[in-house]
């Protein structure tokens, strides 16, 4: 169940970072509140997680899931440029969470 609510909570930080950049320094209030939700959910489901998984591998992959699934959804939207070597780097961080879940 921990490592369930960790990948959870890995998707609602990019939802969370995805609304603080979409908030434009706080000045919008629906991604402004969607940040604020999303966070205080991602930050309690990281806590869950810690208290059977080891702090060190869950706060990787919490961070691994949500920054590969920010920049993902930024290039898709076009917000940021893809490119093959940025794939290649991503695809890296997406092993290197599967290998912490394997060796765990």
């Amino acid at each position: 169940m921990s490592w369930f609510i960790l990948v959870i909570s890995g998707v609602l930080e990019a939802v969370w970072a995805t609304a603080m950049g979409k908030s434009e320094g706080f000045s919008k209030l629906a991604p402004s509140i969607v940040f604020l939700v999303a966070l205080a959910a991602s930050m309690g489901g990281l806590g869950y997680a810690m208290r059977d998984l080891p702090l060190g591998t869950a706060y990787a992959v919490w961070v691994g899931i949500g920054a590969v699934l920010t920049v993902g959804y930024a290039m898709a939207n076009g917000d940021e440029p893809a490119s093959v070597l940025k794939t290649v780097f991503l695809v890296m961080i997406i092993a290197g969470v599967v290998g912490l879940k394997l060796v765990h």
